[in-house]
């Protein structure tokens, strides 16, 4: 595990790797590391277009229109474990990434919780 910046450990999809329990456990190397993530369709864009989140995007006014980012996965994901990848992205683009890995830092949450 790299010691990378607080920002550097927020995923394309705006989550806060340095609050997840298998990140902190050394299980998995965050996204920003994680080069078997392939698979990642957010991860994937954001890299092609030069974004460090999706949140930098303006190919959709609405990121729940884009397919990668709103698809089955994230559908079951957001279910599983209440989170809304989509309050996350907003809170970034008004604060900015340091400032969210740092407010996510400090409430401990890899991700915004649904209401």
């Amino acid at each position: 595990m790299k010691n990378l910046s607080k920002s550097e450990l927020v995923a394309a999809c705006g989550i806060y790797c340095g609050a997840c329990h298998r990140y902190k456990k050394g299980s998995c190397p965050g996204c920003a590391e994680n080069i078997k993530a392939t698979w990642c369709k957010i991860r994937s864009c954001t890299k092609e277009n030069g974004y460090h989140t999706c949140a930098e995007c303006t190919e959709f006014s609405d990121v729940q229109a884009c397919r990668k980012f709103n698809n089955i996965f994230a559908k079951i994901f957001a279910l599983i474990f209440r989170s809304d990848r989509k309050a996350s992205l907003s809170l970034i683009s008004k604060i900015g990434v340091e400032a969210y890995a740092l407010e996510m830092e400090e409430k401990k949450l890899p991700v915004l919780k649904r209401r």
